[in-house]
């Protein structure tokens, strides 16, 4: 069984049952935090060897983080930004490894950024990157995170997004950039060059390397005003309720969420199972059963087409219908406490 990421709240009591599950959690940066000319590169993917495409990690959303790391810093600003979003995730990588671009005051990275100012226009600038293969069509918005090398987009994301922007065309696109000291006005001049046909979101979002450690916030308030200012009319929010504290889901826009919606309120009594899930059989739910390879904290979900799960560990691996996810989970895990929990969902 697993819990994803949003919650429900009012009257009804149900029995659960046991069931198991494991999951595997996201992936979180081992790298060290170094700086150059604005965060150049990317070190270690952590990618496994294979002959295969790199393909996007699932978990069911129609949303895209891809990002490119060399320092550290990218990756760990998706670390965070996968905890406040649900997405699915691709790492953007060298096709030559090893390479290090710090060396001879980052000699390679500026020679492949000086190729590609020299002619944009030509596929031969830029740098070769790892086989990918992205089912595009799945996607409606596409986030880019990516470091900055010289006031311009980082070399290997420059290649990607060449290579894609036919399949990206027509997409809402995110964009957050990181960065030593320096503006990032040529990272967005970047993608929108690249992305002719891209829908860009209203703002950027600039963490500078000093920030690193405020990713969380920085990322869950630029996301939520770039995505969901406006869209307040039709978001479906519920008030979650247990051990004593409140936390604020949003609904899926779906025949699940919808069909949640009108069983509100609910008071159920939720087991424990795995350290990183509760659960409480007996709601009836319309369910469409995906595959989740990565669930967060937050994800609420529906397992089996009548058990709610509220999940405050990562997971992964299991089949289940996404309800919805809670925003802020900061104190989410103490709340639902070591056994079965009472949660109200209203």
């Amino acid at each position: 069984m697993k819990l994803i990421s949003l919650l429900i709240a009012g009257w009804a009591a149900i029995t659960p049952i046991a069931a198991s599950c494991s999951g595997d959690p996201l992936p979180k940066s081992t790298e060290t935090e170094t700086t150059g000319p604005g965060d150049n590169g990317n070190k270690d993917n952590g990618n496994e060897e294979s002959d295969s495409p790199l393909k996007p990690v699932t978990t069911g959303s129609d949303t895209l983080v891809i990002w490119y790391s060399f320092t550290g810093n990218s990756k760990a600003i998706v670390d965070a930004l996968l905890t406040h979003v649900s997405a699915d995730y691709l790492e953007i990588n060298p096709a030559e490894e090893g390479l290090d671009y710090a060396a001879n005051n980052y000699a390679i990275g500026s020679s492949l950024i000086s190729s590609i100012r020299e002619n944009p226009s030509s596929a031969s600038s830029y740098p070769s990157i790892k086989e990918v293969e992205v089912p595009f069509d799945d996607y409606k918005t596409v986030i880019i995170v990516t470091p900055l090398w010289w006031s311009q987009m980082a070399a290997p994301m420059q290649s990607f997004l060449f290579k894609f922007s036919e399949q990206i065309a027509g997409k809402t696109i995110g964009l957050i950039v990181t960065s030593s000291s320096s503006s990032i006005s040529g990272v967005e001049k970047d993608a929108k060059r690249l992305l002719p046909e891209g829908k860009f979101a209203s703002e950027s979002l600039w963490i500078r390397a000093s920030q690193v450690g405020e990713a969380n916030s920085l990322t869950a308030s630029w996301y939520d005003k770039v995505f969901k200012s406006g869209n307040d009319e039709t978001s479906m929010k519920v008030k979650i309720t247990a051990g004593g504290k409140t936390f604020t889901a949003d609904i899926e826009d779906s025949r699940t969420g919808k069909a949640f919606m009108e069983k509100l309120p609910l008071t159920l009594d939720m087991s424990e199972l795995n350290g990183n899930e509760k659960y409480c059989y007996g709601v009836s739910l319309p369910n469409e059963d995906k595959r989740y390879d990565s669930i967060v904290a937050g994800d609420l979900m529906l397992y089996s087409g009548d058990c709610v799960v509220l999940f405050y560990g990562a997971a992964g691996g299991y089949s289940y219908t996404r309800i919805g996810k809670i925003a802020d989970t900061a104190g989410l895990s103490e709340a639902l406490g070591k056994g079965s929990v009472t949660v109200k969902f209203e």
